[in-house]
């Protein structure tokens, strides 16, 4: 447990916050208006909670609100930090720490992103089945213990993509599936370097999203997320992006994410159907006490 976690419980609880629920969403650029729709919410500005970034950019308002969707209490993060703001890869460390240790299981993470396949027409949604950091930094560089070596084959948790596929169905909605590439930004990708993320794979562009993915695995969380093409990157069918696009047609599509997440919130399972492993997630004790490292468990 961290000092700005330790903080961040305490400033809850004295807002009337002692628990969260097991699912939590991270309302990306201009999506933070379902936050507005829960019912008999308690809403926290992220200024008045230790460790919690103060985000410096458009459509991100900087709250924690919990409240009632679909019948479920929920957890709702409007706005996030990016590690473009301050340079720092864990500006959603402490946030997503304490929402752990609160009660919080599954993480579902929004964001807008660029779409780099020609028929997903903004403002379009695409499930992110894998990722690929190109930012190149890590938030879990310089943790203690063997937590940090954060097992990434389930980064999107299947489970909850196939609830996913079913929310879409139930809401309605048209899902595609894709790999998103972690760019640092804040400039937006040139058109060489959208070839070359074609090259190696990538179907959306984005400058979030990665960081809080593997924070969360590394608290053993387990994760789904959603894109939300609100443009087509540089060089794809003439893509030319910019924030106000960005911001614009967000604002077009929050709509239909907002059906496709209240579907999913009704019918999310809080436990995972598959009997799992046990949890690799650090406990207090490992991260006061590193352990010893086996060979067998070490890295290459």
């Amino acid at each position: 447990m961290t000092s700005p976690s330790n903080a961040a419980v305490a400033a809850l609880r004295r807002r009337g916050v002692t628990s969260l629920p097991p699912l939590g969403l991270v309302l990306g650029t201009g999506l933070g208006g379902l936050a507005e729709e829960a019912k008999e919410a308690i809403a926290v500005p992220y200024p008045d909670i230790p460790g919690f970034p103060v985000p410096s950019v458009g459509g991100h308002a900087g709250r924690l609100a919990v409240g009632i969707l679909e019948g479920k209490r929920v957890a709702l993060f409007q706005g996030r930090g990016h590690y473009y703001e301050r340079g720092d890869a864990r500006a959603m460390f402490a946030a997503i720490e304490t929402f752990k240790r609160l009660g919080g299981r599954t993480l579902f993470l929004t964001n807008a992103a660029g779409g780099l396949r020609a028929h997903w027409r903004p403002p379009a949604l695409v499930a992110i089945v894998d990722h690929i950091n190109f930012a190149g930094v890590n938030p879990l560089i310089g943790l203690p213990a063997d937590a940090r070596f954060a097992p990434m084959t389930q980064a999107y948790d299947r489970e909850l993509l196939a609830t996913l596929r079913g929310a879409a169905q139930t809401a309605e909605v048209e899902l595609g599936e894709g790999v998103y590439m972690w760019f640092s930004g804040p400039s937006f990708e040139t058109p060489a370097e959208i070839r070359a993320a074609k090259v190696l794979g990538a179907d959306l562009v984005g400058m979030s999203t990665v960081p809080e993915a593997l924070i969360a695995r590394y608290f053993g969380l387990r994760c789904v997320a959603v894109s939300l093409v609100t443009n087509f990157a540089a060089g794809i069918a003439g893509g030319d992006p910019s924030h106000q696009e960005t911001q614009e047609v967000a604002a077009l599509g929050s709509r239909r994410l907002s059906r496709l997440l209240r579907a999913f919130i009704a019918a999310h399972e809080e436990e995972p159907r598959r009997c799992r492993k046990r949890s690799s997630a650090p406990s207090a004790t490992a991260a006061r006490s590193p352990k010893k490292k086996s060979p067998s468990s070490s890295p290459a």
